[in-house]
């Protein structure tokens, strides 16, 4: 989903982004020690948190409530801050699917998902998916009937969505460490749905 234009605006702001990171280095506003530990504990964060509250969610009917009324506040009961961000947490249903889009930039819950995914920047991806959700999802392999309406949401500076996918058939005796391994990134930003497990 890239474009020619798109690399080379990311080229920019990369040199830009290190032009200032040493600029501010050199002022004594932080070290390079400061950034490499903020950088480790940012690429520490992946979709396994994410996960986890989804797994939570299917097996604990309380919690997916307060999920669905609060997701930071949920979040933060598995010991996972979300900062001052408000992060709404959006059910998947047999009759609603849901995408999640920053069309301005990149926003995104990093501190449940990690780092976004090249093609959630990309402008392909932020301009086609509010216009037309079914083709952009059919283009990741992803399959909604017709009978099921997609709801796109737009992320904020200060607002950020993850999906509750839906619990895939077949996984009524499975635990929690169980769900939380069929639970993929993608299905958390809402272009892929969670599979079935496997029939042994």
């Amino acid at each position: 989903m890239n474009q020619p234009d798109e690399q080379d605006s990311r080229g920019y702001y990369r040199r830009m982004q290190s032009a200032l990171e040493e600029l501010l280095i050199l002022k004594g506003v932080f070290t390079g020690a400061d950034v490499d530990r903020e950088v480790k504990a940012m690429e520490d964060r992946d979709p396994g948190r994410g996960a986890k509250l989804v797994a939570r969610a299917w097996v604990d009917p309380d919690y997916k409530a307060r999920v669905l009324r609060d997701g930071s506040a949920a979040a933060e009961e598995l010991g996972f801050a979300v900062g001052p961000l408000r992060l709404i947490v959006l059910e998947d249903t047999p009759q609603v699917h849901n995408v999640i889009v920053c069309t301005l930039c990149s926003c995104y819950p990093r501190m449940l998902l990690g780092l976004p995914p090249e093609w959630y920047k990309s402008r392909n991806y932020r301009s086609r998916v509010v216009r037309e959700p079914r083709q952009v999802l059919q283009e990741f392999g992803t399959r909604i009937p017709e009978s099921v309406e997609i709801r796109v949401h737009d992320s904020t500076a200060d607002m950020r969505y993850m999906v509750l996918p839906l619990r895939p058939a077949g996984t009524d005796d499975f635990g929690e460490e169980q769900l939380a391994q069929l639970v993929t990134r993608d299905s958390l930003i809402g272009v892929a749905l969670v599979d079935a497990p496997a029939q042994a």
